[in-house]
């Protein structure tokens, strides 16, 4: 696995989505008949000590910049634009219309 130099483009609200989504793999794979015992044991222990809802609420008041559970109005508006501009798609890239230097 090569490790890049380049900044990754996560948003905060994507952040937080992955911690949520993260936890509930985990359960997943508790739950489902024949994983092997080592990963669940593995799972189980990643889970010991694992942010709660109320973590995550916390961390998102104290550091928004980091987590938010939902993206405010205007950053959903450019980051849609960003993405159609990214992958030139005419339709989308519509949002971005006279924003973009051409």
């Amino acid at each position: 696995m090569q490790l890049s130099n380049e900044i990754p483009m996560t948003l905060p609200d994507e952040r937080y989505r992955a911690v949520v989504q993260t936890e509930k793999f985990l359960k997943e794979i508790l739950s489902t008949p024949r994983v092997p015992k080592a990963i669940k044991d593995r799972a189980r222990s990643c889970l010991r000590h694992y942010p709660v809802w109320y973590d995550m609420q916390r961390a998102a008041q104290a550091a928004p910049d980091v987590f938010q559970e939902q993206m405010e109005d205007l950053h959903r508006f450019v980051a849609a634009g960003s993405r159609a501009a990214e992958q030139d798609d005419p339709e989308s890239s519509e949002l971005m219309r006279g924003y973009r230097d051409s």
